[in-house]
Formats: C-alpha cells, structure tokens, sequence
C-alpha cells in the first residue's frame, strides 16, 4: 500500500540552523525535497572509500576460492575509526599506486625480455665501455643471401641466428640501407638484469596482496567509515539547500501522514514552526510502499529491479506476486525442477537460520512450480513419470504434456494450453482494466467509461486472437464491431478529468486519436504476448527431452557415469536458462503488459528521509 504524504515547510531561525538540521535528522522521517549538489571534495571521499573497500572485498573473495577461509568467516573482522582508520587508508591506498605502478613497469619490463632474449645475456655498460674506448659495434639482423654480400673489408662478428636471420656485430661504420638488414637498438639493461628486476617487481606485488588480503578483516571499518561519510554528503547538501529569508531557515519535504504526530511532538520539543498541507499535482512526492507479509515477498524483486511506482500510481505488489507465481510455474514447467528450487529454498533457511522475504518468495515460486509441472505430467521431462499410476493420477488431460496418455490429441493438448495463456493474459489485463475504473469512479472522472471501452476491446481482442492461433469460430463482425464502438468511446471519454466540461475532455480524446488507434493495435500485441508463456514452456521441456535422449542409452554398463554427467549438465542448463527467461519474459509481462495498462510509468521517487545511517 502506498503510504500517503503531507507536503511540510520547517522554519526556525538562523542562528538555530544546526539545531533545526541536527533535530530533523534526528527525527529521521522527513524526506528532503530541496537539496544543494553534493560537496565534490566529500563525493571524491566516498568514492575512494568505495575503490578500496571493493579492492579489499575482492582479494576475500579470492582468498576464500582459494581455500583458505570459508564465506562470511575468512577472517575475524575489526573496526577502527579515526587517525587510525585513515592512517591505515593511507597506507592501502599508497599500496595500491604502487602496485599499479608495479604492473604497468613489469608489462613493459616483459617486452624488453623477449626481445633481448634472443640476443642472449649481455651487460649493455660493457659494450658502452669499448665504444668509449674507441671500439663502436652496431647490432644487426641480416639475410644470409646480403651477409655474403658485404665487402671483404667489413669488420663483423657472426652471432647465433634470430629467426632464421643472421646476428652480426658491426665495427665501425653502419651498414647501408642496400643490405636490407634491421638494427637492433642496445636497450639500457641486458638480460640478466632485466629479469632481476621483473622478480623484485613480482616480489612487491606479491608482498602488497599479502597486507591487502590481512587487511579485509577491516572491511566493517570501511562500511561504517563511507556510511558516516554519505551521512555528511547529505547533511551538506541539506544544509546548503535550506532557503534562508529574512533570518528565518527553510526545510522543505515530505512525510507520511501517519508519521505526523511524532514529527508534532519533536516540533513542539526543538522550538520549530511548521506547515502542513497536501502535495500539489506537480510536487515531486516521494513514494513510500507499505508491505505486509504477503506482498513483501515482492520487495526484493523490486529493490534487485529499482523500480518504484509514483506516488500516484498503484501499489501492484499483491497482484505481481500472484501473477509471476504463475508465470514462473508456466515457463520453469517441471516439477521435479520445482522441488528442486523448493530444497534450496530449505537449505538457504537453514543457512540464513530466519525466513526472509527472498526465502518466502523461492518457496511460492518453487510449490508453484510443482503445481504446474504434476498438472501437465512433467518431472524431468521424462515421458516414463507417465507410467507412474499416482504421478498420471495428477495430471489433467486436456493440458498434458504427453497426451497420448489420456487418448487426448496433441494439437487439441497444445490449443488448451495455449488459450490458458490467453485467457491469463485476458484477465490481467481487465484487472487493470476495472482498476482504473474504480480509481476514476472515486475521482469522479467520467473517463471511466474509456476504461470500460478498453475492457471491451481486450475482451473482443482475446476472442480474435483465439480464431488466428488455435482457429476457434468467431463472429469476426461483432468482434470488429467492438472494437470500432470502443474505439470511439476511448475518443470521447478518454480525455475527461473531474472538473472539466464534456465538451473540452472530448476536444483533449479527439486530438490524441491516433495515439488511440496505435494503443488499439497495441492492445492486440499484448494479448498475443502472452503466447510467450507456451512457448518458452515448450521450449524448456524439449531441452530437457533432448538430453534425456542423449542421456539415455549410456544409462548403463561403463557409460553409466557419463551418462548422469550429460543428465546433470543438461537439466542444469536448462534450469539456468528457465531462470534467465523468467526475467525476460515473467517479469516483463507484469511491468509492461500490465502496468501499461494501468498507466503506470515506474518513475516514482524512493522515499528516503533525512537521517542518521552511520
């Protein structure tokens, strides 16, 4: 449920700036409306906080693959604030620098190795030495054919060959370009020197993962040090966007109406003074959702998606939970899948040792599943289940994945099945239908009538879609007629709002007529969506025969092991896949289809009040 919001203006003097700031943010209820950028010299702060504390979070992350720790006790945490916090900061960030500085050096210092191996271990200040001594030799790589072609009088040293080129020392005067031949430039360093200085450089690097990964025992400091730093950015910028006149301070925001009386009681006790009303059409309300313990199962789902619905929008958490059940059940498809999921969901209780939301909504999702799956005969994707008397005994007929079974035809199975999802998506979206209706009734708005036009339309919509995909007789007239008598209502009443005359709301519904002829259309596309749910179904359950199929004849002797890995993989596949399809389809279906229909945007604004989060 949508908590509703009271719009609030907090006045105090100026010289009680801090105290009506340090009050408010106390009180913590008070969502913030005007707010100064936040201060560049404490974002820069947090950011690198947040480098080194993901730095540290992965060297954890590496040691425990390692390993040598176990998930969430690899090492025992330790919290230190102050001069000792960012004195060790200091240090990991001074660490860190150079270990980049390290890398960079070590990938070049790694270039010039291949390319002075081939020339074997030297020392570069030797040969400087007899070039001071009057003795100057230039390196080259020559073609045996131009080597012979050098004058008699050429002083050179034959080397080892490099790449099928001859290696020469040349005293004296260069080579000439005629003989075609590349000169080695002498780098500073020789070989032998080049590699010390490669394992000093993986000796650092090594010395600074090691006092990385002894420092993530103070990852807690690291949270707690970029909560109390976030807390400043927002205090700033609280303080910096209160409006000041006339020597009175101005805060300005929301709060939830039911809040009210405690903001009341700090009021009277921090000596402010205060108006309440309620929020215009075009006030930036934030969005505060009220859960209970059914539809809270949705707020994680919600939280991993970061949508939100306006202040004026609907709360759709109880009809999204009830929906994606079914979606999910529909394109996972197999019970055994379904117990699966249902045996994670156990074990992860038993690990968090308290149910949670997440946990709550895998085991929904998870009987759902299993639900769907004994219904239409599906464990494993394995036709044999069918031979099972108490596993056929579950399965209805007419919806069967394996038909023949029930003397039921496999088309007349897959036309059942399909105009169930037509009829799910029927329904959800006259649900949104009639829920406009009820809004728009309250508001005494007479584009309720458009709503009910839609209703109809999506009703007659449905009967079409039923005549093209699974061919059921219609009457095509009546269907047509619908919509076109619809069509026109959506015209008329579609621009109406409560305290506008009849004949402006039907001036607004005439200019947007071919927005209405293209959501007309639209309507069609989205019954016909919901056709996805049988076909990514279908899609799951020939995967999974696939590999049962493959899987099959190795079942026995030797193969017997390659054959469960070939199980394993494949239902692991297709399990992971399901999941992947849930998001893109399941939950589309729900944040487009219908909440297109419902007028919803997702573009509300989290309520987030002004508090104390260190």
């Amino acid at each position: 449920m949508i908590q509703k919001m009271k719009k609030i203006v907090i006045v105090s003097p100026c010289q009680r700036k801090a105290a009506l700031l340090d009050g408010v943010r106390d009180l913590g209820l008070v969502h913030i409306s005007e707010m100064a950028a936040p201060d560049t010299v404490l974002s820069a702060q947090l950011n690198e906080l947040s480098r080194i504390r993901g730095v540290l979070q992965e060297s954890q992350k590496a040691t425990q693959k390692k390993g040598k720790g176990k998930a969430g006790a690899a090492v025992k945490a330790e919290i230190i604030g102050g001069d000792a916090f960012y004195e060790l900061h200091k240090g990991l960030v001074s660490m860190l620098e150079e270990r980049s500085s390290l890398s960079d050096r070590l990938t070049k210092l790694r270039v010039s190795l291949n390319t002075v191996a081939k020339w074997g271990d030297f020392d570069p200040s030797e040969i400087n030495e007899l070039k001071g001594a009057g003795f100057e030799l230039g390196f080259y790589l020559i073609e045996p054919k131009q080597l012979k072609s050098l004058p008699e009088d050429a002083r050179y040293i034959r080397l080892r060959d490099i790449d099928k080129k001859c290696a020469i020392a040349v005293l004296g005067e260069p080579l000439g370009p005629e003989y075609a031949s590349s000169r080695f430039n002498l780098p500073e360093k020789g070989f032998s020197q080049i590699q010390a200085e490669i394992d000093a450089s993986e000796k650092r690097i090594k010395e600074i993962d090691a006092s990385v990964a002894s420092s993530v025992r103070y990852i807690p400091s690291y949270d707690k040090e970029i909560l109390k730093v976030t807390d400043s950015i927002v205090y700033n910028s609280v303080k910096e966007g209160a409006s000041e006149e006339e020597g009175l301070t101005l805060i300005q925001g929301f709060i939830p109406e039911e809040d009210l009386d405690a903001f009341k009681n700090a009021a009277k006790e921090g000596c402010w003074a205060y108006a309440v009303d309620d929020p215009a059409e075009d006030d930036p309300v934030p969005t505060k959702v009220k859960y209970n313990k059914v539809s809270g199962m949705m707020k994680p789902l919600f939280d991993m998606l970061g949508t939100v619905p306006g202040y004026r929008e609907y709360d759709i958490s109880m009809w999204f939970l009830l929906f994606l059940s079914l979606f999910f059940a529909m394109i996972i498809g197999d019970a055994a899948y379904g117990f699966i999921f249902l045996a994670l969901g156990v074990l992860l209780n038993i690990k968090m040792k308290k149910m949670t939301n997440a946990n709550m909504l895998l085991y929904v999702m998870s009987v759902a599943t299993i639900i769907w799956g004994a219904l239409t005969g599906t464990w494993f994707g394995a036709e044999g289940a069918m031979k099972v008397p108490f596993l056929k005994a579950l399965v209805i007929p007419s919806i069967a994945n394996y038909p023949q079974y029930f003397n039921v035809d496999a088309n007349a199975a897959q036309n059942s099945v399909m105009k169930f999802c037509f009829s799910v998506g029927t329904i959800q979206l006259s649900l949104g239908c009639l829920m406009n209706v009820v809004r728009k009734w309250k508001e005494r708005s007479l584009a309720f009538v458009a709503d009910f036009a839609w209703l109809a339309i999506i009703i007659a919509i449905y009967q079409l879609a039923l005549m093209l995909v699974i061919g059921e007789s219609v009457n095509i007239k009546m269907i047509f007629g619908i919509v076109g008598i619809g069509f026109v209502l959506v015209l008329l009443f579609g621009g109406q709002e409560a305290g506008k005359s009849f004949g402006a709301g039907v001036k607004a519904g005439l200019a947007g007529a071919f927005t209405t002829f293209l959501d007309t259309i639209s309507a069609f596309g989205n019954v016909m969506s919901y056709i996805r749910l049988f076909a990514v179904g279908m899609a799951s359950l020939a995967i999974a025969q696939s590999f049962n199929g493959m899987a099959s004849p190795m079942l026995k002797g030797l193969a017997f092991p390659a054959g469960m890995l070939i199980l394993l993989i494949g239902h692991g596949l297709n399990i992971i896949m399901g999941l992947l399809s849930v998001v893109v389809h399941g939950v589309r279906l729900n944040l487009l289809e219908f909440s297109g229909q419902l007028g919803m945007e997702w573009a509300g604004i989290p309520y987030e009040p002004f508090k104390k989060n260190a």
